[in-house]
């Protein structure tokens, strides 16, 4: 048991600790709401009127005594006016720390409907369909930022439901997409706060079905195009001109499958409603397979749990994926002025700032300005996953006479790569004869032909696997790992980043996070034991096929994000050596692309030589992320290396849940894997059977 003296030290330090203030948005609204201006306040706390914006902004804190004033005022002003609807609940408890009801009380306490500003919430019967996850009658669960009660999206259909996450329905009343907008924005509830404290809040989502786009004026479908990323309405629909004459705007891109309609913001307030319609393809089935066929509650289910977990939608899983990068680490950040004491904007470290960088012309791609306007003629950066496939020649009899070929997938290979990953972060400097450094991150120039490897494994500096034949391009991760195999690097010359970061560190840190969350809520947790996960892996997808889908769509959202990094012009119309629009984004970023990739296969082609040692096997093929081995059974637990102990050995291929460890991907006859060797296909590629095509990453 505990001393007096310990219990006493525990109480004190409970009475010592600082007076608990409400978030700044909560200040500014209250002062508001009592309609004090924040000149008057400042007088009467004797401060300035910039340190009250400071602390209704979050950028700095009252001290003592102000602190404790401030607080008996805030007080004061949420007992007399408290937030409405799911806000009071969070306003009298969580803001300031006190229980509003004992646990007991609340038991007994009926719980009546919320039907303040946020809009009014209803129960749908549960003979509207079958099918339909149930939409129980409840007051929405209180939402960690009172700004937004109702959740980051909601599913409308063409009764004026709309469904949000929870089983929550709210009414919409609107018959316009401009009132649409303006419910959204003034009485819906709808939003995310910002994932870092210099970034901004997520827009919310409104997600059409095909009844709710034909309610508000919209073709069902949209046709005429041949590429789905073009697809839009034209200016002079009747929608697009109500948006103009009600002084909305629609960015760049138009109406399309997923259409942003903004106006500039007023102050710190940014008016802008994402939207999502369904029967134009706004979700492609590749990302999230079956969602769009799925009732408008389990929609909105799937979507908030990837909202909660990634980001709230704002186009393709790639954009997203890219969106995310930038939200996690804003450009910019408030600094004070020294010269006039006002707050500014001012970079924010490690981020990639506010202005696009080009890359230096071997990074760049062949349609590229810096290319074609230089003439640049000496090669370029080659650092692509694998498509290797084995010479037949060099399989053994005993190989040829194993029964199996079995297929193993690493766990979001790319997001093992981003992990802890230096990149550049400034503009590439050239230099001519440097010496090597694995710590500074660019593309150097070797001749890496003279190395020659075990022609059963693929070379590690190619994405065939063949060997190099002369001079050529590398990002420091591969050289770097010549370095490891016992080879001298000797560059000719080099492309060098002088200001360098783990900019995608909290990017993998929160997707890490939330494919491993998403699998052990499908039943896959670290806890199995390697027999139990290729049984739960089977399994997973029947478990829930809605949170399947948010895998699916998690790891879309990594390979897609890493491909946006060097997205190419697309349409007809592009002409070489033009900008296209991709390259006004500070993440255009092919260097960092090539960063990613380059360290996913070295990973890969480490395991595979570690295998090599331990085990005596040798792939058959590689493809990206996925490895086929000869196997004596169906099951890898008979050829993956173990311990005496039954642990898996360090270094080699490992089965488990997390990002970077491997998974069972198909299994076919020896004899089908040595027949499409023959023909030199990649038995990788189609492991799976039915003709699957592994992922390559874009």
């Amino acid at each position: 048991m505990a001393s007096e003296e310990e219990l006493f030290a525990s109480v004190d330090a409970l009475l010592n600790e600082e007076p608990h203030l409400p978030p700044p948005v909560e200040r500014a609204r209250l002062r508001e709401a009592a309609g004090i201006t924040q000149a008057r306040l400042a007088a009467a706390l004797k401060t300035t009127t910039q340190s009250v914006k400071n602390w209704e902004n979050g950028r700095s804190e009252p001290k003592s005594p102000r602190l404790e004033a401030y607080q008996r005022l805030l007080k004061g002003w949420a007992a007399k006016y408290p937030a409405r609807g799911a806000a009071a609940a969070v306003t009298a408890s969580e803001v300031f720390g006190e229980l509003a009801v004992s646990r007991g009380e609340a038991a007994e306490a009926p719980q009546a409907p919320s039907v303040a500003a946020t809009g009014p919430v209803r129960s749908v019967p549960r003979s509207t369909a079958a099918s339909r996850r149930p939409v129980a009658k409840k007051t929405p669960r209180p939402s960690a930022d009172p700004r937004f009660p109702h959740g980051p999206l909601a599913v409308l259909d063409g009764g004026g439901c709309a469904y949000g996450v929870d089983g929550m329905v709210l009414d919409c009343p609107a018959t316009t997409i401009p009132e649409l907008v303006e419910w959204t924005l003034g009485e819906s509830g709808l939003g995310a706060p910002k994932l870092n404290r210099h970034g901004r809040d997520s827009d919310p989502l409104i997600v059409l079905t095909a009844a709710a786009a034909v309610k508000f004026g919209l073709p069902e479908r949209l046709e005429g195009h041949e590429q789905r990323r073009s697809l839009r309405l034209p200016e002079d629909h009747p929608v697009v001109k109500q948006v103009g004459r009600a002084k909305w705007q629609l960015t760049q891109r138009g109406f399309g499958p997923w259409a942003r309609i903004y106006r500039k913001a007023q102050g710190r307030e940014r008016q802008c409603v994402q939207l999502a319609i369904l029967s134009w393809d706004a979700l492609d089935e590749r990302s999230w397979p079956g969602v769009a066929e799925m009732e408008p509650a389990e929609i909105a289910r799937v979507l908030g749990v990837y909202a909660q977990r990634v980001i709230t939608p704002r186009g393709s899983t790639a954009v997203s994926g890219l969106e995310l990068m930038t939200a996690l680490r804003p450009p910019t950040r408030p600094e004070r002025d020294e010269g006039t004491g006002s707050w500014v904007s001012g970079y924010n470290p490690g981020s990639l700032g506010t202005e696009p960088v080009d890359p230096a012309p071997p990074e760049a791609t062949p349609e590229h300005p810096v290319v074609v306007q230089s003439g640049w003629s000496g090669g370029f950066l080659d650092e692509e996953a694998y498509q290797w496939v084995r010479p037949v020649e060099t399989l053994s009899d005993e190989e040829c006479m194993l029964p199996f070929a079995v297929g193993l997938d690493l766990n979001t290979a790319f997001l093992a790569a981003a992990a802890r990953l230096v990149v550049g972060l400034s503009a590439p400097d050239h230099f001519v004869g440097p010496t090597f450094n694995p710590k500074i991150p660019g593309s150097w120039l070797v001749d890496l032909s003279h190395i020659e490897l075990d022609p059963r494994l693929p070379s590690p500096f190619t994405p065939t696997g063949s060997r190099p034949t002369g001079p050529a391009w590398y990002q420091t991760h591969t050289l770097a790992y010549a370095q490891e195999l016992g080879y001298d690097v000797h560059p000719i010359e080099a492309y060098l980043r002088r200001e360098t970061g783990a900019y995608l560190d909290p990017w993998h840190d929160r997707l890490k996070s939330a494919y491993v969350d998403t699998l052990a809520d499908l039943g896959v947790t670290k806890d199995l034991s390697d027999a139990e996960f290729l049984t739960a892996m089977e399994q997973h997808k029947q478990v829930d096929p809605a949170l399947a889908a948010v895998l699916a769509a998690i790891k879309a959202t990594v390979k897609g994000g890493v491909g946006k990094l060097r997205e190419r012009p697309q349409g007809r119309h592009y002409k070489e050596g033009e900008r296209w629009p991709a390259l006004q984004r500070p993440t255009w970023r092919p260097d960092i692309r090539a960063a990613v990739i380059s360290k996913a296969r070295v990973n890969m082609h480490r395991k595979l030589g570690n295998m090599a040692r331990m085990t005596g096997l040798f792939p058959l093929a590689v493809l990206s992320d996925c490895v086929v081995y000869p196997s004596p059974s169906a099951s890898p637990l008979d050829f993956l290396p173990y311990a005496e102990s039954g642990k898996p050995q360090p270094g080699a291929f490992r089965l488990g849940p997390t990002p970077g460890l491997a998974k069972l991907e198909g299994v076919q006859s020896m004899l089908w894997a040595v027949e499409l060797l023959e023909k030199g296909l990649n038995p990788a590629r189609h492991i799976k059977g039915g003709d699957a095509v592994v992922d390559e990453g874009e």
